[in-house]
């Protein structure tokens, strides 16, 4: 029982500490344009977006991740650092104390470079690994604009015509970063680690790209807050992932919205798969996995090692971020967002209004990060030929084949009620694939082809050995 009431606190706190944050980030903002000018609430959102948001996410993920796969695993978790403050010595504080110390590790640890590698590209290349991950937060939208006392104040850094393929170009230059830190080491193993990972965050690119096509044919648009949409009223409709495909008629609006997940799941699937795959996470760390090669790091040192690790929980926020956007309806709410717009007092407190549903986008954002954590601890490592033929083999002719049964679906129903009809139908064969299992299947084949532990003792025992064949065998074929 102690154990559930310190969850539902830590939870408590969670959602306290983002709404307090998001209000903050409205405030300044609000403070900004009332006295610099008009759009500086745009600067303060990258110090509250993507240097509070996101890298203390990023920070406390790089815990978060130990603790949950201590969990899933059933084993103590990091509590052994302690903080030498009376009172407080004898308690892990949830483990928070080992932040600080891999920060002390990183910063005073020796920097060492190899004498024989090119040292400006090899400084260069945590850099370009950092930099392009981080810069992408830049187009998220993680709240409305609203009128903050008579100012307009946005919750995003910055709104490009060409929005997603901002997304799309940034994301690419990371490649060069693994590339270059694997060839500047002047190591074959790290040269070999990064040939590895360009090749797989390069198989995914089209895939990735393949894969948003759909939301821009149902949406006609490649901005972001294009794609994410506004609430609509009693007499203009919503836009975007914003609007209803089917609603109840009355003043609490109740219905379907046009989230991406519900008329692209099939995009939204490649989109997460490739995006995984590109963050180069089990099960796509092939490009690390120490049993089969040595990871194109393997010569850095101190922060620069750091730079490479921080980049990867950088990507984790990023990637949550970037998808709640564009397949689960952004900051919106499932329901209910015109009527709570429609308030009163949320029109007359815009910050108030942002703060709700810039919340509701964090706690989206935190449960897709959940999701990355179960997947990364659950999945054993793929074969790098394995990743090689879902990159290039399954996602990019599903995502060819998902361009044109969108594409035709809209030609035949523009308001999307039709491939909202055909997503709810991809979702529960999805589901029931997932259900269902294959034991029962596999042991019925196994029995028609005389591969089973049979009474005539050609079966194979747990090590692959023919059962005759077994020295410590005393009993007749299949008994084991």
């Amino acid at each position: 029982m102690s154990r559930i009431l310190t969850m539902l606190f830590a939870m408590a706190t969670i959602v306290f500490a983002v709404a307090g944050g998001v209000a903050s980030a409205y405030l300044v903002g609000y403070l900004a344009e009332e006295y610099l000018f008009e759009g500086a609430s745009r600067l303060t959102n990258i110090i509250f977006l993507m240097l509070v948001f996101v890298m203390i996410t990023a920070t406390l993920l790089t815990l978060a991740e130990r603790k949950w796969s201590a969990f899933m695993q059933d084993r103590v978790g990091p509590n052994r650092a302690r903080l030498a403050i009376p009172g407080l010595s004898n308690r892990s504080l949830g483990g928070i104390p080992h932040i600080i110390t891999d920060v002390l590790k990183m910063l005073t640890k020796e920097d060492f470079v190899p004498g024989t590698a090119n040292k400006f590209l090899f400084n260069l290349g945590p850099i370009l690994a950092f930099a392009p991950v981080f810069a992408l937060f830049a187009v998220v939208p993680a709240g409305p604009s609203v009128n903050v006392f008579g100012k307009t104040v946005d919750m995003v850094v910055a709104t490009p015509d060409f929005g997603v393929l901002y997304l799309l170009a940034i994301a690419s230059l990371a490649v060069y970063g693994t590339s270059l830190a694997g060839w500047s080491s002047n190591n074959k193993f790290a040269l070999l680690g990064g040939v590895r990972a360009s090749a797989q965050m390069i198989s995914y690119e089209v895939a990735l790209g393949l894969s948003l096509v759909g939301l821009f044919l149902a949406f006609s648009s490649v901005q972001m807050p294009a794609l994410v949409g506004d609430v609509g009223n009693a007499l203009v409709s919503g836009t975007g992932q914003a609007k209803y495909l089917w609603r109840t008629d009355g003043g609490f609006d109740l219905g379907l919205p046009a989230w991406g997940i519900f008329i692209q799941p099939l995009g939204f699937i490649g989109f997460f798969v490739a995006s995984f795959a590109e963050t180069k996470r089990a099960p796509f760390d092939a490009p690390e996995g120490e049993s089969e090669i040595i990871g194109y790091f393997v010569e850095y040192s101190g922060m620069k090692f750091g730079m490479f690790m921080i980049s990867e929980f950088v990507e984790v926020v990023v990637l949550a971020g970037v998808t709640a956007s564009l397949f689960f309806g952004g900051h919106h709410l499932p329901f209910g967002g015109e009527w709570l717009a429609a308030q009163p007092f949320m029109q007359e407190h815009g910050w108030v209004y942002g703060t709700i549903l810039g919340t509701f986008f964090w706690l989206k954002v935190i449960a897709l990060i959940w999701v990355q954590l179960v997947i990364r601890w659950t999945f054993p490592r793929f074969r790098y030929d394995q990743i090689q033929n879902l990159g290039w083999k399954i996602l990019l002719p599903v995502g060819l084949a998902n361009v044109f049964i969108t594409g035709a679906l809209v030609l035949w129903d523009p308001s999307l009620r039709a491939l909202g009809v055909v997503g709810l139908l991809e979702i529960g064969f999805f589901i029931a694939l997932t259900m269902t299992t294959g034991a029962k299947s596999a042991d019925a084949h196994d029995a028609a082809h005389g591969h089973g532990h049979d009474a005539h003792g050609h079966g194979h025992d747990a090590h692959g050995l023919p059962a005759h064949a077994d020295p410590h065998s005393h009993s007749p074929a299949g008994a084991h």
